[in-house]
């Protein structure tokens, strides 16, 4: 059989094709656990985050407006201990610590002026293109037991929010050892059960500054796995996340998310998909359980001054909480042992919820942004989807790929590498699928996914 001929011209463009193909960046592997955030895991210990529940403890209560002046009891002793502390372990660190504190007038649940006082330890990014985008994490110090206002009895409040605390302290200690691309800030927040004030005056300070908060998890009660019916489960942790943000008035980029389905696509339920995605990959057989609400039902925590001010943010909770132990003076009746005690918490389980915290962290810090300007093109009726967006400032972006799913399904289902490009076409109709968009540097290090809005 004689050999099929071919022109010049042809040839000449076979092989363009192939050396422009050949040229082409391969995608990183994005399947490969980062050394980097495997040795931070690995670090995370049981026993300090033990240590630090019980030294918290044993400042007897930490109510809002207990005790300031005594080094051993109160929540003045309190703060200075986690302060002394976050600044022995990130010593030789870049690791910065300081009170951030303002004082609450008299309100519902402040009966005298009172002074809220925050510790912040802020790790800053090293890269340029990166320092100022920031992640938050925070577990809140201050205690209470049955009558908020109590703020003489004991309040231990071991599970309710010390393992919270001691959580993101030990994150504090041990990242303080790496380098990120973007800032993480670790804070104990106080006057939570009064209000959400500290929280609510570093997240409207943060505003006020026009700080780029990316990113904000809370872990409050997260230190039993046993539920109030004696049911243990110590392999999966409640994440929960907000869709359309509650504000008085709807900003265009919410009335786009709404006029386009994408109401389960907020900057919130963005940050969860990857939360979990990055937590589960690590922690291998443990489940994170993203809750599409802002919170338990009719509740809330530190995490909800940072939604009002327009921030993507999260709450991690154990999977049941055990109301016995939780808000309650410390008493027996018929047997039964009432009050948040330090043996009901399981230190295993905090330490697996703070490796979820770390790899979600880490994977965040050391990513790329979330790529910005990104758009669907609407012009044209088509079956196929194009997509646009705003080239990442970072140095070490290796290009892009978009993900999709099913509008009936809460987490990502495809994926396509697209390469270090800035539109893209897939073979998907927007009709029927939701999409985003994702940046991936040279490591295989992957942003948050950022939804299209319609470009006509």
């Amino acid at each position: 059989m004689p050999h099929a001929r071919i022109s010049s011209s042809l040839l000449a463009a076979l092989l363009a094709t192939a050396a422009s193909a050949s040229a082409a960046p391969a995608a990183p592997d994005l399947t490969r656990q980062q050394p980097q955030i495997k040795k931070i895991l690995a670090e995370i210990s049981p026993k300090r985050i033990e240590g630090y529940v019980a030294k918290l403890v044993s400042f007897g209560t930490r109510h809002t407006m207990s005790e300031t002046e005594s080094d051993t009891r109160g929540i003045g002793a309190a703060r200075r201990w986690i302060k002394a502390e976050l600044e022995r372990c990130g010593a030789g660190s870049n690791l910065q610590v300081s009170f951030d504190s303002h004082i609450a007038p008299v309100s519902a649940r402040i009966s005298r002026p009172t002074e809220i006082v925050n510790v912040v330890a802020t790790l800053p990014g090293s890269q340029d293109a990166s320092k100022d985008r920031i992640y938050v994490t925070s577990g809140h110090y201050d205690s209470r037991v049955s009558d908020v206002m109590n703020y003489t009895a004991d309040a231990p409040g071991a599970n309710d929010d010390a393992s919270g605390t001691a959580a993101v302290m030990e994150l504090a200690c041990v990242m303080s050892k790496y380098k990120f691309d973007a800032t993480l800030v670790f804070m104990a927040v106080a006057a939570e059960e009064q209000g959400l004030l500290g929280a609510r005056h570093w997240a409207t300070q943060a505003r006020q500054k026009n700080l780029n908060i990316a990113g904000m998890f809370t872990n409050d009660i997260i230190g039993s796995s046993r539920a109030d019916n004696g049911k243990v489960d110590n392999k999966q942790v409640r994440l929960f996340s907000q869709s359309i943000p509650a504000t008085k008035e709807m900003s265009e980029a919410v009335r786009q998310l709404v006029a386009t389905g994408g109401d389960s696509d907020s900057l919130s339920r963005q940050l969860a998909r990857h939360t979990k995605e990055q937590g589960e990959r690590y922690v291998k057989d443990f489940k994170v359980s993203v809750i599409h609400r802002a919170d338990r039902y009719l509740r809330g925590g530190d995490h909800m001054p940072f939604l009002e001010q327009g921030y993507a943010a999260l709450r991690f909770t154990e999977p049941a909480e055990d109301f016995s132990h939780q808000h309650q003076d410390l008493r027996t009746e018929n047997g039964k042992v009432y009050g948040d005690l330090i043996e009901f918490n399981d230190v295993d389980y905090i330490a697996k919820v703070t490796r979820v915290n770390a790899a979600a962290l880490a994977s965040l810090a050391l990513a790329p942004a979330a790529p910005q300007q990104v758009k669907l093109r609407t012009d044209k009726l088509t079956n196929d989807s194009t997509l646009v967006w705003q080239a990442n400032p970072e140095p070490d972006v290796a290009g892009y790929r978009i993900v999709w799913r099913e509008t009936t399904a809460a987490n990502w289902q495809g994926s396509k590498w697209v390469g270090n490009v800035t539109e893209a076409t897939v073979d998907l109709s927007k009709d029927n699928v939701f999409f985003g968009v994702q940046a991936v540097d040279k490591d295989g290090n992957v942003s948050v996914a950022t939804y299209p809005m319609p470009q006509r």
